[in-house]
């Protein structure tokens, strides 16, 4: 599917209160089966709720998906925002339900809501049994019908979601995203974005927003998705139960019809906002996603802007014009758009590099693609589509989007049409759609005469789609345990050349394999001033061998349904891969050639720099940026040079203009081998042959220069102090506080630490903080805390964040040390030990289903030459907490005395606007 660049909205936690009930007493409605495709069953219930069921017991997890058919598509005048609003008041409970943020917590749910053009959907991954099962359709169809939709509750929400109105109002990137759409429909309301209009988001009354609720919140008009490891019948049953007995609504719901007209003429849109970097775009009207021109528009935004064969990442970023491009083509349920967007290098004008994109585009539409390209750029697409189909809570959540466009066929539709595409088809639709008069952007260029580009109307998806019967469904994977004790008996470990290997081979959906690889060289002397090549020095790594360009990489990769992806920091180089069980040795071999016959071609580097300078200068006027490497480098107080020291932004900047080619050579020839590091290999693969293809690749090459892990410090003398730093025209600011102890994971205080700060803020919306800043002051869309301690050094660092108005400063600063004084002061109720253990513990449990999670934490055992049972034993001590032992523990270890906090934000507007209150009084 399609990227969502900028306008995409998550939402959070949220209350309300208004009750719709259920029929109550009726009989259940028993679901109707309508057809089955690749794995996935569609149902109905009498009352009109649609139901998909996808079965894959290879994780140990479900996932309940609902879908509402209602977006900001469907809002009226004076409405702006109300589905986004609506879905934050979806969080606030139900009488059944008090606190849904807790009630899923409890279950270590994985959960959220989003809302988009097109529709609502919320959604809870849970560990599978038939008890969550349940929890989750029957919380699902409360909230549906039950919600409160209270007054004090929508005062409160109000503030969160204005707060991350103004979250976005800090990007210069999404505001002229916006603004582009917005001139581009005139009519449509794909015209406004998702988040809603400040004034509708302050005004909204309640009463509306109740009627906007029992209109859309009702069993006809949506959708609920199933998958993961259950039991198909116990689904049904649950989902008759408990959605079964709602009544069919009297009420009958109109469907959208406003067309947006061709466009008759270029538009253009300037914006002029505070900031370092300039941003150029364009906007094209394209079909709906389920007309059949879409694929081939996908096929051509991909041709455009795929890194590095990309027409216009070849034309802008390889030239310097650009520090980064992107691009989107969108699947709506009515006629969409296709959007371009470049990041202005350093030394260009915004006009010229303009200009560049829309000749760009003007060439290919003249003298069309070729098959090399469309068959790359279908590789990519298909092979993104084939990793997420890997993924049943993925594909639970993107039915969603489908399913909102007319039809959730269409996400297999889809894919067939987009293997059937030609570059004639290419060529034909960039012929229609990417012509002048049809296009939003910066600068406005008349023409001679009207021209319109006809959008095809959406198509008849029942009549064109039919008995569609689909393919035969993907390999399923084995029922697998998650627990510590589980994983560590079905893990191999040994030694390959100087590295530690963990080998746990099991079934997965669709034979995945995940490899995680860091191989560690240097030390505290030898590496002293090379801390920014060594950044660069993995990335680098990736573009271009002996054998191969970077294009070729790329290519193999795609054509191995396989993922690449390095990072580095001093002492350390990281690669993950994740690919096929059968693709896994060519894939190991284009590895091979990565780790030991880099080219490291000057060009690469230069465009590496541009765009890490292009995001470095962007945050010199970033509120978060700014306060969180402030902590940051009062957390790591080590001398310039040292590789542990941690730069301003400006030094950064500085570090990597000076960075050479010559610098990064020099780093990999002297430094990187197998002399130490670890391996990590989880999934479906062939352990014999995987072993010789990584014996193979690592034989003989070890560096001269001794490995000595790099140590940190965590007895840091910090004072609480609070400093303030000014970004003029930032309408969202930002607080970040922190402290640091000296202490390990293994430390018998960690168990009562973590759930402590769990309580405290890192519990989201159920935490201490999240109750307080965001549920019931609403001063916060982003309020927390976290926890992060070392399992090899002493050293462990606090922290608490929130985004917020800048006049909500002082509320803000005071909710935040109370809730702080009082944990310390009064510790925690054994109700909220009960309920963080569960779901903490829970949460663990989740996180080690996803195979790429799984491969981090057994690297990180044999870093820290331990086990999984190490796991096992951490859980039961959590197990054996006591409000007082976690009292004990946090009065003993968290000392506000020695908490730094910083705020950045425009205080000087705040203070005018406070000034200008003052005198209205």
């Amino acid at each position: 599917m399609p990227n969502r660049i900028f306008l995409f909205f998550t939402a959070t936690l949220v209350s309300t209160a208004f009750a719709w009930s259920p029929l109550h007493g009726a009989e259940a409605s028993k679901p109707m089966s309508i057809t089955t495709i690749e794995g996935i069953s569609e149902y109905r219930l009498e009352n009109g709720l649609k139901v998909l069921l996808f079965q894959d017991p290879s994780k140990p997890t479900v996932t309940v998906n609902m879908t509402i058919f209602v977006g900001s598509r469907h809002e009226g005048y004076g409405e702006a925002g109300m589905a986004h609003l609506l879905e934050h008041m979806l969080f606030k409970g139900t009488p059944d339900h008090p606190s849904v943020p807790k009630a899923l917590q409890a279950r270590g749910a994985s959960f959220n809501g989003t809302t988009w053009l097109d529709r609502t959907n919320y959604y809870e991954t849970l560990p599978a049994n038939d008890d969550n099962l349940e929890f989750a359709i029957r919380l699902e169809a409360d909230r549906m019908m039950n919600s409160f939709i209270k007054s004090e509750d929508l005062a409160s929400e109000m503030t969160v979601v204005r707060n991350e109105f103004e979250r976005g109002e800090n990007q210069p990137s999404s505001i002229l995203a916006q603004r582009m759409t917005s001139a581009a429909f005139n009519w449509h309301n794909y015209g406004k974005s998702t988040i809603g209009n400040r004034a509708d988001i302050e005004r909204v009354p309640v009463e509306k927003l109740r009627e906007f609720y029992a209109k859309y919140y009702q069993p006809d008009n949506a959708m609920v998705v199933v998958a993961g490891r259950f039991e198909k019948e116990k689904a049904l049953e649950f989902i008759g139960k408990h959605f079964g007995t709602i009544a069919r609504p009297t009420r009958k719901l109109n469907q959208t019809y406003t067309e947006e007209p061709p466009q008759d003429g270029e538009r253009s849109v300037t914006l002029r906002r505070v900031g370092e970097v300039a941003f150029v775009g364009a906007v094209y009207h394209i079909p709906s996603g389920g007309h059949p021109d879409f694929a081939a528009v996908d096929v051509l935004e991909s041709i455009l802007t795929m890194e590095p064969s990309g027409r216009l990442y070849k034309s802008l970023v390889e030239k310097k014009k650009a520090a980064s491009i992107s691009g989107a083509a969108y699947a709506l349920h009515d006629p969409g758009m296709l959007r371009f967007m470049a990041e202005v290098a350093t030394g260009n004008t915004p006009n010229a590099v303009l200009d560049t994109l829309l000749d760009t585009i003007e060439v290919l539409v003249d003298q069309g693609v070729k098959d090399e390209e469309v068959d790359r750029a279908k590789q990519r697409l298909l092979k993104e589509r084939e990793q997420d189909a890997s993924n049943s809570a993925r594909i639970a959540i993107q039915l969603s989007d489908w399913a909102a466009q007319g039809d959730w066929r269409l996400y297999f539709l889809y894919r067939d049409r987009l293997e059937q595409v030609t570059s004639k088809d290419v060529n034909r639709v960039a012929a229609a759609y990417l012509q002048p008069s049809n296009r939003t952007i910066g600068t406005y260029v008349p023409t001679k005469e009207a021209q319109r580009t006809s959008i095809p109307a959406k198509p008849d998806l029942a009549e064109m789609i039919g008995e569609y019967k689909g393919r035969e469904s993907t390999s399923v994977g084995e029922a697998f345990d998650v627990s510590p004790d589980k994983i560590e008996a079905r893990t191999r470990r040994t030694k390959i050349a100087g590295l530690d290997v963990a080998l746990l081979t099991k079934k997965t959906r669709g034979s995945t394999v995940v490899l995680k690889m860091t191989l560690r060289y240097g030390n505290e002397k030898s590496l002293a001033g090379l801390a920014t090549v060594a950044d660069f020095l993995p990335s680098m790594m990736t573009k271009g061998t002996k054998q191969l360009t970077r294009q070729q990489i790329r290519d193999q990769l795609d054509q191995n349904a396989a993922s690449l992806g390095a990072s580095g920091s001093a002492g350390e180089a990281s690669f993950v891969i994740q690919t096929k069980r059968d693709k896994l040795p060519a894939v190991l071999e284009l590895l091979r050639q990565i780790l030991r016959e880099p080219i490291f071609p000057a060009s690469e580097l230069d465009i590496l720099k541009q765009g890490a300078r292009a995001d470095l200068e962007q945050g010199l006027t970033d509120p978060q940026q700014l306060a969180v490497r402030t902590i940051r480098r009062a957390l790591s107080p080590y001398p310039v040079g040292d590789v542990r020291y941690y730069p301003t932004i400006e030094e950064e900047i500085k570090l990597t203009e000076a960075l050479s080619i010559t610098a990064v050579k020099q780093l990999y020839t002297d430094f990187l081998g197998a002399q130490a590091g670890q391996i990590a290999i989880v999934g479906d693969f062939d352990e014999e042959s995987t072993v010789a293809a990584l014996a193979g690749m690592l034989k003989g090459w070890n560096s001269t220069i001794p490995f000595e892990r790099i140590g940190r410090r965590g007895d840091v003398e910090i004072k609480a102090e609070t400093i303030k730093i000014e970004t003029p025209d930032k309408e969202n600011a930002f607080y970040f506080a922190g402290g640091i102890m000296p202490m390990r994971d293994d430390d018998p205080d960690y168990p009562a630490l973590i759930i402590g700060n769990y309580i405290l803020g890192a519990g989201a919306l159920s935490s201490r903080l999240g109750d307080r800043i965001r549920q019931k002051e609403g001063l916060s869309y982003g309020v927390g805390s976290t926890l992060n301690v070392s399992s090899l050094d002493k050293r462990a660092t606090v922290t608490l964040y929130a985004i917020y108005n800048p006049s909500n400063l002082a509320k803000l600063m005071t909710g935040i040390r109370e809730e702080l004084d009082k944990i310390l002061e009064s510790g925690v109720t054994q109700k909220e030990l009960d309920e963080a253990r569960k779901g903490f513990l829970q949460r663990l449990e989740v996180g080690r289903t996803e195979d790429g999670n799984l491969s981090a934490i057994l690297e990180s055992t044999l870093l820290a030459n331990r086990t999984m049972l190490f796991y096992s034993q951490q859980e039961q001590a959590i197990q054996e907490l006591t409000p007082e032992k976690i009292r004990e523990v946090l009065r003993r270890r968290i000392d506000p005395a020695r908490i730094l906090t910083v705020v950045a934000g425009d205080w000087a507007a705040a203070s005018k606007k406070a000034a200008i209150a003052s005198e209205k009084k």
